[in-house]
C-alpha cells in the first residue's frame, strides 16, 4: 500500500496533521496531491505551546511541513485492493517504454557524438585556435 493512496482513501474523514514547527491541524481531508499538500475543512489550529486555538473554515498545508498525519483506524481499510498491483504495472510500463540500452545506442546513432551538445567553446572540434 502506498502511503498516498491511503491519504487520498481516507478523503473526507477526519485526521491530526502535526507540522514540523509544532503546530497542529484538526480537520476533515478535502484533498491531496502528489506532494502531500492537503486541504483541510472545518480546522481547529493549536499552537505549539497549545494555549492558542484558531478555527479556520478550510486551510492548505504544505506536504512538505508535515511532521506526521493521524488518521482514523479504519482509512486502512477504504484503500482499494489493487493500488499497489497497480503500480508496479505502471512503474513496469514505464520502464520498457524508456528505452533501456537501445535508447542510449540511439542517441549516440544520431549525431556520431553521444548525448548532449559538447561543453561549450574550445572544447574539441571544428574551428578554434588549433585548426
Amino acid at each position: 500500500m502506498l502511503p498516498l493512496s491511503l491519504l487520498r482513501a481516507a478523503a473526507g474523514q477526519p485526521m491530526l496533521v502535526e507540522l514540523k514547527g509544532g503546530d497542529t491541524y484538526n480537520g476533515r481531508l478535502v484533498n491531496c496531491d502528489a506532494w502531500m499538500n492537503i486541504n483541510l475543512r472545518d480546522v481547529i489550529c493549536t499552537s505549539k505551546d497549545g494555549d492558542k486555538f484558531w478555527k479556520m473554515k478550510e486551510c492548505y498545508v504544505r506536504g512538505s511541513s508535515v511532521k506526521y498525519i493521524r488518521l482514523p483506524e479504519d482509512a486502512i481499510d477504504r484503500v482499494p485492493e489493487d493500488d499497489g498491483q497497480r503500480h508496479a504495472v505502471v512503474e513496469a510500463e514505464v520502464e520498457a517504454t524508456s528505452g533501456g540500452e537501445a535508447g542510449v545506442a540511439e542517441a549516440v546513432v544520431a549525431d556520431g557524438r553521444g548525448r548532449g551538445g559538447g561543453r561549450g567553446r574550445g572544447r574539441g572540434g571544428a574551428g578554434g585556435r588549433n585548426s
